[in-house]
């Protein structure tokens, strides 16, 4: 795991720990954006990394530990730009709360053309590509295994759960592996389903029991949990800790729950992911530190090949 540094220090090395490089291209006529940081050799494993509404992909190398791991393990890594601070994930307008991105979106297209542009050039190895994303961007992360499992090696959902529209039109070319990473007092995605107790919060949401077991049913794996491991309290005073639950699948279609006990609608990890913790922590519950989102996430992908 990431070493507890200080956060002007993080920042410097986020800064200067590999070239970002801003781009476009261009989808069915509408020109999409992104920031690309290569890795120091090519073709190398790549990681398609998805903001939460109101975001942009810049907010994600800033406030995400993706560029260090990325730097420090020799991947490439990709922050696209959602229309709108908005993905099209397969939830209905009714399942979305606040704006969502224009009429005709397709980001299933805009991802596709940035794996062929990445497999294209040499960038990315075709065979270790994966794709993960946090709240909106996490829907729109099962919604690509749903829709292009051919693509990815594996993926990664944080604070999200299926609705029943989602569900509905998930059938995936192949079993892929399948990371689920949800706290259990997310006031905007309900652990336990439904509508979560935000003012902004949608409603229809599955829980994240019925999330598991839908992968597990769509990887082959048995029903109910195989294991809950309480993971190490390493921060004692982000009011969360973590328990890993495992499942049994055949092999390479790994199904696994990190359920953040007390835990938010956050990214845990070990500098803050908002500009004002505090006002976060009243917005959105608490950020976990006992545990760096990225760092587990790319260990499980990296298993993977």
């Amino acid at each position: 795991m990431l070493r507890r540094v200080g956060i002007g220090v993080l920042a410097a090395v986020v800064l200067f720990a590999m070239p970002a490089q801003a781009d476009t291209i261009d989808v069915n006529g509408v020109t999409r954006t992104f920031i690309m940081m290569p890795a120091p050799t090519k073709p190398a494993p790549l990681v398609i990394v998805l903001h939460g509404k109101t975001q942009r992909g810049a907010d994600m190398v800033t406030r995400t530990s993706w560029p260090l791991i990325a730097r420090r393990d020799s991947f490439a890594v990709v922050f696209p730009d959602g229309l709108n601070n908005a993905w099209a994930d397969a939830r209905s307008d009714a399942r979305r709360a606040g704006r969502g991105p224009p009429e005709g979106t397709d980001d299933v297209a805009f991802i596709a053309a940035l794996v062929d542009r990445f497999v294209k050039n040499g960038t990315a190895d075709p065979r270790r590509i994966y794709i993960t994303g946090i709240s909106n961007g996490g829907a729109m992360a099962m919604t690509l295994a749903c829709a292009r499992a051919d693509l990815f090696a594996a993926a990664a959902s944080v604070i999200m759960n299926l609705t029943d529209e989602s569900a509905a039109g998930c059938h995936p070319s192949h079993p892929l592996p399948m990371l689920l990473m949800n706290g259990t007092v997310d006031p905007l995605i309900p652990y336990d389903g439904g509508r979560g107790s935000s003012y902004f919060a949608a409603d229809g949401f599955w829980s994240t029991a019925k999330t598991l077991a839908f992968w597990r049913s769509i990887d082959g794996c048995e029903a109910g949990d195989v294991g809950a491991t309480d993971l190490p309290d390493r921060n004692p005073h982000d009011e969360s800790t973590v328990t890993q639950i495992t499942s049994r699948c055949p092999k390479g279609h790994d199904v696994v729950l990190y359920r953040v006990n007390g835990g938010g609608h956050r990214m845990p990890g070990h500098f803050p992911d908002a500009h004002f913790p505090k006002l976060a922590n009243g917005l959105l519950g608490p950020q976990n530190g006992d545990i760096d989102g990225a760092d587990t996430i790319w260990a499980f992908f990296s298993r993977f090949p």
